[in-house]
């Protein structure tokens, strides 16, 4: 996003863009729910200044797959567990595969 393009924003994953109403509704939840996920600290909605919850696409991802997994019967806090614990393991993943391409990079390199 830069001053020439103020829009640019709402292609960013990360940008607080939805009111917790708007937010429950395209995660298909409840603002309880919501509100639930943030007590267990598994998404940390932006404030306005006034105070609201604001989302982002990201925090919307999360809530709705923690929605998938209360629905198939997991608690809630087992079901925020999960979703840090895949997350963690997605970024150890995507770490490994940067470390073997830049092994190969250097072992072809040499």
């Amino acid at each position: 996003m830069t001053a020439d393009d103020p829009f640019g924003r709402l292609d960013d994953d990360d940008y607080p863009a939805y009111t917790m109403g708007r937010a429950a509704e395209i995660a298909g939840t409840t603002q309880g729910f919501l509100r639930a996920i943030g007590e267990h600290r598994l998404i940390a909605p932006l404030r306005s200044d006034g105070g609201h919850r604001r989302y982002s696409r990201y925090q919307l991802r999360i809530a709705a797959r923690a929605r998938e997994l209360v629905d198939q019967g997991t608690p809630i806090e087992a079901a925020c567990r999960i979703i840090v614990l895949e997350d963690q393991l997605e970024e150890a993943q995507r770490i490994n595969a940067e470390q073997r391409r830049s092994a190969a990079l250097h072992a072809a390199a040499t």
